[in-house]
């Protein structure tokens, strides 16, 4: 186990070490944290070295001019000068924020970012301002459309946070796809298979194997095959995809670049980066804000007490479980598997930085 303190100071170490202001290098490292705390160990200090490729490879500017290059009283377009999505999407998500306090709703879309993290971290920006958040991003293409044995989509998550008065938060946050590459990434470490309906083969065939993606396979969109709904899960991430990148002018569909430094971007983008969307809207420009969170408090009340099926405990709400989580690994600290330690070892030794 290891302390928040311990890995935060470590990560915030490393982003300066890379060339982020101080700011951004806290930032960053605070994003990427809030994953490993809600228990997203796949997108926490696991993709720390990832970061680090990128940037070697001269993928990722540590010093960004963000801009904000067109915009309405409401809405804005923001270029992130391909700086970390770790700290490009916050200040977008504050942007939205700005403008709903002034108009009611804040919409935001941007480009030429990078990978930004968890959306949840995005999306929960806006509770503290008596907001409804809402964050989404495209990504590497790993996900297989309905009928299709091609790339072309990423996991493309949307993420809702909904403020509440005495209840905790409603948090939703998933990927469109039937797993997060993040968690196959966790599979390959601990040498497990992989669910039957997460990926397929080349050949459009179901499989087991974790490491399936090396040679050829795709990820599954959420629903896994057609009868179970897959076209579903396809149409949420397509629409993720021209919100986050269509809408902006960042790459979208097969043209979105690799989180892995070692693959090259695509040669003839048609846009510039990864895309983000995030937006705020304001409890009160729809109806008193007490009112509503009055009623949100009834709707959590009402559902936890929906009867639970033979065998299950309790009926949860969208982001108990990241709540519980973070309660314990604040208390208990936070579990690394050994080869995400040893990769942290090795990032400390190669920036002189003790882990």
């Amino acid at each position: 186990m290891y302390t928040y303190s311990v890995l935060f100071d470590f990560t915030e170490s490393v982003f300066l070490a890379m060339g982020c202001p101080p700011k951004d290098a806290k930032l960053a490292a605070e994003v990427l944290l809030e994953a490993d705390l809600r228990g997203v160990d796949s997108h926490g200090v696991a993709r720390l070295s990832g970061y680090v490729r990128l940037w070697e490879a001269g993928r990722i500017n540590p010093k960004p001019n963000m801009r904000i290059v067109h915009e309405t009283p409401s809405t804005a377009t923001v270029d992130g000068d391909g700086g970390l999505g770790l700290v490009i999407a916050p200040k977008a998500m504050d942007i939205a924020i700005e403008k709903a306090e002034k108009v009611g709703t804040g919409w935001v879309s941007v480009r030429n970012s990078n990978h930004f993290g968890i959306a949840g971290y995005h999306a929960m920006e806006a509770l503290s301002s008596d907001m409804i958040g809402m964050a989404m991003t495209n990504a590497s293409p790993l996900v297989a459309p309905t009928h299709s044995i091609d790339r072309m989509l990423g996991t493309n998550p949307i993420a809702v946070a909904v403020p509440t008065k005495k209840q905790p938060p409603f948090v939703a946050d998933f990927a469109t796809a039937s797993a997060a590459n993040g968690k196959l990434e966790i599979l390959q470490r601990k040498e497990k298979k992989a669910p039957v309906g997460w990926i397929q083969t080349a050949d459009g065939e179901d499989t087991d194997n974790a490491n399936e993606l090396k040679d050829g396979g795709a990820l599954l969109p959420l629903g896994s095959d057609l009868t179970r709904g897959s076209h579903k899960g396809y149409a949420l991430a397509a629409i993720v995809d021209i919100f986050s990148a269509v809408l902006s002018g960042a790459n979208y569909g097969p043209w979105v670049p690799p989180f892995v430094a070692f693959l090259d971007p695509p040669a003839d983008p048609v846009g510039k980066g990864i895309g983000h969307f995030l937006g705020a809207m304001r409890i009160d420009a729809f109806r008193p804000a007490d009112e509503f969170k009055e009623n949100m408090d009834r709707w959590i009340e009402t559902f936890r007490a929906a009867k639970p099926k033979k065998g299950e405990k309790a009926v949860l709400i969208p982001g108990d479980p990241e709540r519980l989580t973070t309660e314990i690994r604040l208390r208990e600290g936070i579990p690394l598997l050994q080869p995400v330690a040893e990769d942290l070892f090795k990032l400390g030794k190669k920036f002189g930085i003790k882990f």
